[in-house]
């Protein structure tokens, strides 16, 4: 795992944010959390597209977990095309465990059942969103994307990631770039 510095060509622990002439509807609007970038490719989670269809409850019901703190929530977001029946939780980095990576000093990363019962039973992180699915790129695809102005970066923040509403948080990613969207053109041109 490449951490990120400020000379390294890689974005772990950024967002990226997609530009309003993105080719794959999937992604239209998107912000994803880079969780790992380095030169065998990337991997990131979308944090702005809330999954209607399940709960959490009803995810807990599928993998046979008990909920016991009944105020206990986590929301569900569409991390990817890329291994939709996986889950992974994107969280505040005051629950880490063996299975965690630790991604910046205020977001870490784990995908194990574990954590799922510690929400449900109120013992896990403050702040954390669910997706199913991720994000991944090839060597170097990620970097030919963001090249050809698909991908816009900035450096993630734990508001932005957590408390921002998902419908906002394109909209506050590019503001924290200083961008007007209204400026923004579907089509990409280089001088």
């Amino acid at each position: 795992m490449t951490i990120q510095t400020s000379n390294s060509p890689y974005f772990v622990g950024h967002l990226l944010v997609a530009m309003p002439g993105m080719s794959d509807s999937r992604f239209s609007k998107s912000v994803i959390y880079v969780c790992a970038h380095n030169d065998e490719g990337a991997m990131g989670l979308v944090i702005n597209q809330p999954m209607k269809e399940i709960t959490f409850p009803d995810l807990l019901d599928q993998l046979n977990l008990v909920q016991t703190d009944p105020g206990a929530a986590v929301s569900i977001q569409f991390g990817g095309p890329v291994e939709q029946g996986r889950g992974f939780v994107l969280h505040s980095v005051d629950y880490v465990h063996d299975a965690t990576l630790v991604v910046d000093g205020q977001v870490a990363l784990t995908g194990t059942v574990d954590i799922l019962q510690d929400i449900a039973d109120g013992r896990g992180p403050k702040e954390r969103i669910l997706a199913l699915g991720y994000a991944g790129w090839g060597p170097g695809q990620l970097d030919d994307e963001i090249l050809a102005n698909g991908w816009l970066t900035v450096e993630a923040d734990a508001n932005i990631v957590f408390s921002v509403e998902p419908e906002q948080k394109w909209l506050s990613a590019l503001a924290k770039l200083g961008i007007d969207q209204s400026l923004l053109s579907e089509t990409a041109g280089h001088a």
